[in-house]
């Protein structure tokens, strides 16, 4: 059986809030038509040097307004980061673009990923058993179609079955199916969360400064 991944994955405070100032400042950039400014790598504390992979989440009054994230990457999770929450404010296919009377009501998601451990998938109810409901997120693919749940999907549904049936959805394949060849992923995610402007301070690398309005 392959190790468990820790959930112990919790950043120093000062890191974390990095995390969400890089994120905000992309967002805010763009909101202004500036370009995308990330910090160079030396800039960064050696914590979020590390390649890791990381998923940006925003909402607008409670409503999912993008979601963009890497998995595999050599990418720095500091420079990743920036990148993702650019992509999520304004090239998530599925959502509207982001617009600057939206920023009001925006929170922004970082949830930063242990390294995918491989679980035995040889049948559905082997996945089930090995799935640790509010604990693990789930990468799932057969063929060329694959889909991932983070671990805070959780909360809308806390059943296995459900869980497991809407990834498959998601992914394109018939819930309930075990299709050849299937194989899955599962991690955890170290999830930090807050409201746009609420930390007004300066971001290394960045063109924003709240202060200057």
């Amino acid at each position: 059986m392959a190790p468990l991944p820790s959930p112990d994955l919790s950043l120093p405070a000062p890191e974390a809030a990095i995390l969400l100032d890089l994120a905000e400042a992309a967002v805010v950039d763009g909101l202004r038509g500036r370009p995308l400014a990330r910090p160079g790598t030396s800039e960064l504390p050696p914590a979020l040097r590390e390649p890791r992979g990381v998923f940006v989440t925003l909402t607008v009054d409670g409503e999912l307004n993008g979601c963009i994230g890497t998995i595999a990457t050599d990418e720095p999770v500091g420079r990743a980061v920036a990148r993702c929450a650019r992509s999520a404010a304004f090239a998530d296919p599925r959502l509207p673009r982001l617009r600057l009377g939206d920023y009001d009501g925006l929170t922004i998601e970082v949830s930063v990923l242990s390294p995918l451990a491989p679980i035995p998938a040889a049948s559905r109810q082997e996945v089930l058993d090995q799935l640790r409901p509010g604990v693990d997120g789930l990468q799932i693919a057969a063929g060329t179609r694959h889909g991932l749940f983070l671990p805070s999907v959780w909360a809308k549904l806390p059943d296995r079955t459900d869980f497991l049936d809407h990834l498959q959805r998601k992914a394109g394949l018939p819930p309930g199916t075990w299709p050849p060849g299937m194989r899955a992923w599962r991690f955890t995610a170290d999830k930090l969360s807050r409201r746009a402007g609420d930390r007004p301070e300066r971001v290394a690398g960045s063109g924003y400064d709240p202060r200057r309005g």
